[in-house]
């Protein structure tokens, strides 16, 4: 096991946060098969690369800071940075009191200004695109902000990641960019074999002298050293970083499938086992996370349950920043070209 520097203490946090994880995603599935959420797509065996990430990241508001362009399997992630699993219960259900998309978006669509992690959204792989943006802006002398941007493997067939590593690596204009792929050898139904012509997806990063590293995802102490590594070279170096991670997919691409259990290897149960083996925790201990979590996901889900959804008079809101209400639903007429004084819809606000 590498990484020794990561203290007990560190142990047990990852382990907590893994847990918590696993037991919001499963209730998330659970949710959307009673008809209690329109779809779910989230992140079950990626928690041992995702959780350090979230740890690592340099966390605020503005270039100083990291940037996140996540996908739709960040939760660990973002757990990891301190948002609460109790939100992306509320994200689920679609209520007004969801925090990232007044009930407006699917579930693990993130976006936290304040943590500078950039909006989630469906479109596969455009994340990359985005984040030769931030990148940029944090090339300024100086700075210590660096773009971290997570895709999957299937996404890296798109035009926005071959763009991510052209700009990235000019060499007039080198960008402090982390890209990771988080490789789980599928692409909602179709295997990584009859797609790939490359070996690794790393493999791609060399053509542009891009430096590049491949992982075994499962494994808590080689993503935490590997992801160190990767962060201090881009936020010292100024230069990009392709970062490719194999992982398990456990609960299939989404509820589009079934989100049925797959045998692949659990990268909770594997840390569990070494946690055991070295002493840090015992089967109680664990145990005793376990039940606590399960608890409090529980205690969360029935909150929300009698939480308001949003009222049909707001559908004008967050569409445009700070012009809700009647000021949203007038700069929306504007936009598309309608003049809502020949058929008025219903005031934004009574």
């Amino acid at each position: 096991m590498p990484a020794k520097k990561l203290s007990n203490e560190k142990l047990r946090e990852i382990h907590a946060l893994m847990v918590e994880t696993r037991i919001l995603e499963e209730r998330l599935i659970r949710m959307n098969k009673a008809g209690e959420g329109y779809f779910w797509i989230g992140g079950p065996g990626e928690e041992a690369f995702a959780v350090p990430l979230g740890l690592l990241l340099r966390k605020g508001q503005g270039i100083q800071y990291d940037f996140l362009h996540s996908h739709y399997r960040g939760s660990p992630t973002l757990l990891a940075m301190g948002a609460q699993s109790i939100d992306a219960i509320r994200q689920m259900r679609a209520v007004d009191a969801d925090p990232y998309s007044g009930g407006r978006n699917f579930v693990n669509h993130y976006a936290v200004k304040k943590w500078n992690v950039v909006p989630v959204f469906s479109v596969i792989e455009a994340q990359y695109l985005q984040a030769i943006g931030t990148a940029h802006a944090q090339r300024e002398k100086g700075c210590k902000g660096i773009t971290i941007v997570t895709g999957g493997d299937a996404g890296t067939a798109e035009g926005d990641f071959a763009s991510a590593l052209v700009w990235s690596s000019r060499p007039a204009g080198e960008l402090p960019l982390l890209m990771i792929v988080t490789n789980n050898k599928f692409g909602i139904s179709t295997p990584w074999e009859g797609q790939h012509g490359e070996k690794n997806v790393a493999d791609r990063g060399k053509a542009f002298g891009i430096k590049t590293n491949i992982i075994n995802g499962n494994d808590v102490w080689e993503s935490w050293e590997a992801l160190e590594e990767a962060m201090d070279y881009v936020r010292s170096e100024r230069k990009p970083f392709l970062l490719e991670a194999r992982v398990s997919r456990l609960y299939g691409h989404s509820s589009a499938s079934g989100a049925p259990r797959w045998n692949e290897e659990d990268c909770l149960e594997v840390f569990e086992e070494k946690l055991a083996k070295a002493k840090v925790m015992n089967k109680d201990e664990m145990k005793a996370v376990h039940e606590k979590t399960l608890v409090k996901i529980t205690e969360a889900y029935k909150k929300v349950q009698q939480e308001a959804f949003p009222a049909p008079e707001s559908i004008y809101d967050h569409v445009w920043a700070e012009q809700n209400g009647d000021k949203g639903r007038d700069e929306f007429a504007r936009a598309i070209g309608v003049d809502f004084s020949l058929n008025p819809p219903p005031p934004a606000h009574h």
